[in-house]
This record gives structure tokens, C-alpha cells and sequence, in this order.
């Protein structure tokens, strides 16, 4: 299996993962201070900014993007617990 990058810059952590791993499943375990309620798609609280790779994340489902939406999220924003990752990224919350 594909083992990826993701990159935490606000605490400048990298851990590496399995492709298609959500990134809220390891925020939490480095320590990254991406706040999160629901972890599914529900509240938005766990928006996170794109620094790099956004091409290397799933593509966002019609329910995050309305979410995205009804929180006036600018472009770039993605949600941890909906976002899978597909090769490197670097994120840091929104």
C-alpha cells in the first residue's frame, strides 16, 4: 500500500500514513490543535487551510462542499474529517 505525507506546519510535525487515511484520524494523535466536534461532516469545526497538495487530497463530497459553504469558508479550506489523502500535503488549521 501507497504510504503518504502529511505535513502539520503549525506544529511542524510530518507524519507519514497509508493512502486514503482521513487526516483528522492523526491530527489528534501529533498533538496538531485542529479543534474538532463531530468528525462527520456535521459541524465544520475542523476546517483546516491547504498550505500545499491540495491536488494529493480526495475530492471534496457535495456535503462538505455545502458545509464549506454555509461557513463562508474561503478556497483552500477543507475539512480533516472528510479529507482523505491520496499523496503529500501540508495543512495547518483554518
Amino acid at each position: 500500500m501507497s504510504r503518504y505525507n502529511i505535513t502539520f506546519a503549525e506544529i511542524g510535525t510530518t507524519i507519514t500514513v497509508p493512502r486514503g487515511t482521513r487526516i483528522v484520524e492523526v491530527a489528534e494523535k501529533v498533538g496538531a490543535s485542529i479543534t474538532f466536534g463531530c468528525k462527520e461532516n456535521d459541524c465544520g469545526d475542523c476546517m483546516i487551510e491547504v498550505l500545499q497538495g491540495a491536488e494529493n487530497l480526495s475530492s471534496p463530497s457535495v456535503l462538505e462542499t455545502g458545509l464549506l459553504k454555509q461557513k463562508f469558508a474561503r478556497p483552500g479550506i477543507r475539512l480533516a474529517c472528510q479529507a482523505m489523502v491520496l499523496g503529500d500535503v501540508t495543512v495547518k488549521p483554518a
